[in-house]
């Protein structure tokens, strides 16, 4: 929609529009959320009539308005879109409308660039709206210095994407964590001034924020209007939501994001430019489910996304450690075949003086003491039995007890007065010199083409503490992020058909920035799956679930040494890119045969189960846990009834099936391939025998709008149901 008297230009799709009227000197924003229709030239004036507020009392006597690049120039007294200074001066931001392009696309959305240009600071500013079928909003600046400016570069501060919220926006979601319980869902009601989280660890971290959802006081998994915000970025980070008395122009708050800058990181000199990173924005009026089919529809319509069957995966790091014994891996291979595993990854321990995390980092050649004929018989045992074969790898990181370290101590990334505590008794590489990022590149690049890797699990196992380089010790940390970049589009340029796991500690660095170059993300290093349903619950706000690893891992568990089934572990990874964390070599014939039934229905379900929508039900009692996968058209749903805890009441009522159509009909039945759950109850609600047995028809009215009597399950157990439509 674009309309050159009122100067008004729309980006439109899947529902939900952005609408900017392109007045001078700085565009505003008139509307972003439901989509309005197409409206007439009529329709666009009342809107932008409708867009200006009141003139307060004691405040700037023009009408303000909220602009795509907000400053005090505008009157907002809330966190500007940039700020920075030119050596002490040109502080005081005021850019004017350079231009404009639309660019529509008639599947929908389109791109809209806006061109600004700030003469006393000698900066241009273009941003760049992207809105493709799924009805997100990408978005992104540059920002460059004038050619002809001054001799001073311009120290860029801080650069902040914003779009504003309406009044009835009024509650936050975001997450926090820690290791082994990421993604950790935190609420509160949106007040006056700035709700802002600021990452300082070098990569998101296992607190990250990760998505910013603010919505309607109470909205859920299924109902509720839910304005989000993902920063695709794989470093430092700030996410904002801001809240002023006297508003956002018309709108009540703003929503934002972008790069944390440390003080002096972002210096431009004539003709250099700085780019933000891209920030995803996306609405839904149907909650959160809503939000993240928004998410799951952006990834998926990627060039880069896995178009093949997602390969079942056992990864030996919980089963060997740094116990590297061929005999015993060559079991462990054999035993993998067995059971149905497709790809095999050797983890930690196979590089030179790699016998624990004390040393090693950084020589990434095989070790010849413990692999004396290299990695070829492992290697070579995998592929007899037709799997693929997988190699962990952290190239961002040395041991000071290393070749690597006492060769080159410049390559490592710290003050030069000298550097601090290690953590995990490592530090990290100076990636952006030149010399480093080739050696990394060559040994990488060797080791994969020696052996034919199919798969690198890439982990960042510390935060970058006092990440600054050279004699100045000038700040790093974006430089960082730039130059990893960089190494992945390099290695994926020489090595197409790679597959690489983005593990940083687990799931430290999970975001959009890191996936573009990347196949899966390693959600939490806790395989415990009381845990872990939380942990995928929350991952899949923003992921869709092929691109998240999920395993079954060891009982007791290796992180919280709980002690649970392994029918419920094995419910809890099917629904993800699934694979095993354990030494099967030591399971009992009957848990082999568990795992090898449990592999065949991943097999059988992992079509629906990566390519259906996520939908989660909205429960009152966090004990149980209602969530599943629904086909994209509506004919086949697999579904998680689970249960975390006990709880006060012992019935849990009728609980609806979240997205299905209640004018269908559908059968229900119980998959009991991994046999059927602990109950707490001395005999199941009706239907519940009936499915068991076999498949019970139901109408959709039922199942969509009246609910299911489920049944009591004890503590840390799930129930597998399987829905399909018959009319």
């Amino acid at each position: 929609m674009a309309d050159t008297t009122a100067r008004i230009a729309a980006l439109r799709a899947a529902g939900t529009a952005f609408v900017l009227e392109l007045t001078e000197p700085v565009p505003r924003v008139l509307h972003w959320g439901e989509d309005l229709g197409d409206l007439s030239a009529a329709d666009l004036a009342a809107l932008s009539l409708t867009a200006e507020p009141a003139v307060l009392n004691n405040a700037v006597d023009i009408p303000r308005r909220y602009t795509v690049w907000p400053t005090e120039a505008d009157g907002w007294a809330g966190t500007p879109a940039h700020h920075g200074h030119a050596d002490g001066g040109s502080a005081a931001p005021r850019p004017t409308l350079a231009g404009t392009a639309l660019r529509e696309d008639p599947e929908g959305g389109g791109e809209l660039e806006v061109s600004l240009t700030d003469a006393a600071a000698g900066l241009d500013i273009t941003v760049t709206y992207r809105m493709d079928a799924s009805g997100v909003l990408a978005v992104h600046a540059d920002i460059t210095r004038h050619g002809t400016a001054g001799p001073a570069p311009y120290d860029l501060a801080q650069a902040t994407v914003l779009l504003p919220l309406p009044r009835r926006a009024g509650e936050i979601l975001d997450f926090t964590g820690k290791w082994s319980r990421e993604r950790s869902p935190q609420r509160r009601p949106l007040g006056f001034g700035a709700h802002a989280r600021e990452v300082r660890r070098g990569k998101p971290g296992l607190d990250s924020p990760y998505l910013v959802a603010v919505g309607v006081p109470g909205f859920g998994f299924r109902e509720g209007e839910v304005w989000g915000l993902h920063v695709a970025w794989s470093g430092d980070q700030r996410y904002l939501v801001e809240r002023l008395p006297e508003g956002a122009g018309s709108h009540a708050a703003a929503l934002g994001g972008g790069e944390l800058l440390r003080a002096g990181e972002i210096r431009l000199a004539p003709g250099e430019s700085y780019r933000t990173p891209v920030c995803h924005f996306a609405w839904s009026g149907s909650g959160l489910d809503g939000l993240a089919d928004r998410f799951h529809t952006l990834l998926r319509a990627r060039p880069s996304h896995p178009r093949r069957p997602r390969p079942v995966i056992l990864n030996s790091w919980e089963a060997v450690y740094f116990d590297h014994d061929l005999d015993h891996l060559l079991r462990l291979v054999d035993r993998a075949a067995e059971v149905g595993v497709e790809r095999f990854v050797l983890d930690d321990g196979w590089f030179r003086g790699r016998r624990s995390d004390h040393a090693g980092l950084g020589d990434w050649t095989v070790d010849p003491k413990v692999w004396p004929g290299g990695l070829a018989p492992l290697v070579d045992h995998v592929r007899s039995h037709g799997m693929e074969f997988g190699l962990w790898f952290e190239p961002e990181m040395v041991n000071l007890d290393s070749d690597l370290a006492r060769e080159h101590p410049e390559w490592v990334l710290g003050p030069a007065a000298g550097l601090g505590p290690t953590a995990r008794h490592q530090y990290a590489l100076d990636l952006s010199q030149p010399a480093l990022a080739a050696y990394l590149l060559d040994s990488l690049d060797t080791l994969i083409t020696t052996y034919g890797i199919d798969y690198l699990k890439w982990d960042h196992n510390r935060e970058l503490y006092e990440a600054v380089h050279g004699p100045a010790d000038r700040p790093a940390s974006h430089a960082q992020v730039v130059a990893l970049y960089r190494l992945l589009d390099a290695l994926k340029e020489r090595h197409p058909a790679l597959e690489i796991e983005s593990c940083a500690s687990g799931g430290g660095r999970v975001d959009l920035g890191i996936l573009a170059r990347t196949d899966r993300v390693w959600a939490s290093d806790c395989n415990d799956p009381v845990e872990r349903q939380s942990i995928q619950r929350w991952t899949g706000q923003l992921l869709p679930p092929e691109l998240v690893g999920a395993h079954v891992g060891a009982n007791p568990s290796h992180t919280t040494a709980r002690v649970t089934s392994d029918a419920f572990r094995m419910a809890t990874a099917l629904f993800g890119h699934a694979g095993i964390e354990q030494d099967i070599t030591r399971c009992t014939p009957e848990e082999i045969a568990r795992l090898t039934a449990w592999t065949a229905l991943y097999r059988e379900l992992r079509p629906l189960l990566h390519s259906g929508r996520t939908v989660r039900a909205d429960l009152p009692d966090d004990a149980t846990l209602l969530h599943g996968v629904v086909a994209q058209d509506g004919t086949a749903a697999l579904y998680c009834w689970a249960r975390v805890a006990t709880s006060p009441e012992g019935q849990s009522g009728r609980v609806r099936l979240p997205g299905l159509d209640p004018a269908h009909r559908y059968e229900v039945r119980v998959r009991t391939d991994l046999g059927l759950p602990s109950f707490h109850q001395t005999s199941g609600p009706a239907w519940l025998t009936a499915a068991i047995d076999g498949w019970l028809p139901l109408p959709g009215a039922v199942l969509a709008s009246a609910g299911l009597p489920m049944p009591q399950l004890n503590p840390e157990q799930a129930l597998l149901l399987e829905v399909r439509r018959t009319a």
